[in-house]
Formats: structure tokens, sequence, C-alpha cells
């Protein structure tokens, strides 16, 4: 965290937190939610200045609730999320990049959702992949130790036998059908932090 957030919030600790405003797409883009995205649910428009998104990426925190915030200053800004807290783009060098620019550490836990999403874990990041990387992630699957064909994975995915592994980097990591609406429950992250503030 920024020195300069940590003095704002020395010098003004009680200043209201923020919903609503700020979510994060499955692609990784931090998006402005105005009065009319948010009235029309919509995803809002994705901030292009470097300097503020790296402000933000520096400063993306998780409170005890599993709730992602943004701490602007001393206000916390809460985040909705489209996927997973943070969201994953393949690196040649690192294996996997996440969303703020931070190195992920080598995939502990892999998981695949019913539509073909690619989820994978480490330590306390869990990070959907990027749907434009997961293709090369899928020429990295074997089913039994074999490379597995588009007609092998659709079957394991509606539930066939068969033990499907991501070979990635040199490491094998198992990977395991998840449905999206159990991966908050699952990983202890809140996507609709403003759906939180509502029933308060």
């Amino acid at each position: 965290m920024d020195d300069i957030v940590k003095q704002a919030m020395a010098k003004w600790p009680n200043v209201p937190h923020c919903y609503g405003w700020l979510a994060l797409d499955a692609r990784g883009a931090w998006r402005m939610r105005d009065e009319a995205a948010q009235r029309a649910d919509a995803p809002g428009d994705k901030l292009n200045n470097t300097a503020l998104v790296g402000f933000i990426d520096r400063n993306y925190a998780r409170d005890e609730r599993g709730c992602w915030y943004f701490q602007n200053g001393p206000q916390r800004v809460y985040v909705n999320l489209e996927a997973t807290p943070f969201i994953a783009r393949t690196d040649p060098a690192h294996g996997f990049v996440l969303h703020t620019g931070e190195a992920m550490p080598a995939p502990e836990q892999a998981f695949m959702l019913e539509a073909g999403s690619v989820v994978v874990c480490a330590g306390d990041r869990i990070a959907q992949v990027d749907d434009r990387d997961v293709a090369q992630l899928l020429q990295a699957l074997e089913l039994d130790g074999r490379p597995v064909t588009d007609e092998g994975l659709l079957a394991w995915l509606e539930g066939g036998s068969g033990r499907l592994a991501l070979r990635w980097q040199g490491r094998e990591t198992a990977v395991e059908r998840l449905a999206a609406n159990e991966a908050p429950r699952r990983f202890g992250f809140v996507q609709r932090p403003d759906q939180l503030a509502v029933q308060k």
C-alpha cells in the first residue's frame, strides 16, 4: 500500500466506504460505474489512465468479510467482481501474471468451469484466466496422461471419467470441475459487496 494512502487513513479514519462504483471485469480491466451504469447494472467504463490503474493495483486489498476493495486515500472503494478477485494472463517467464502486474506463484490447484473458463489458485491468490489465454492452456491439458481432445474435454466437463491435469511450466496440476456459483463460497470471496451494503 502506498505511504500517502496510509497517511490519509491515519488522518481521516472514519470516512464512509463506497460501494458499486468500481468493478473488475473478467479480463482484468478496472471499470468505473457511474450512477447510470449502476442503475442499469452495466459493467461501466474501462479505466485506461496508466497512473490511475497502477494506483488501484497497488492499493487493492481484502477485508475480513472476503470483500475486495481499493483503498483510495482514507476511503475504501469496494469492487464488484465479474469473476474472481484476480485475473491471470499467461506469461512465458512467470507462468501466470495477475492483472495487478504481480507474478503469480505456480498453481497449487486448477479448476475448469462448465463454460470452459479456467481458475488457478496459489496460496491466497485465486484467479480466473483471461479468456484470451484459455486456448493456450487447453493445449497443455492431459486426460489420463494423454493430450485431451475437444470431444474428450467436453465429455469430462459433462461428468465423464478420467483424470484431467494441467501440465504447465514443468509442473502437473490436477484439474477439478467447479461451478461458477460455487467459487465465492469455496474460496471465501464476495463478488458483489454492493449487495451486502444494501442488505444492511
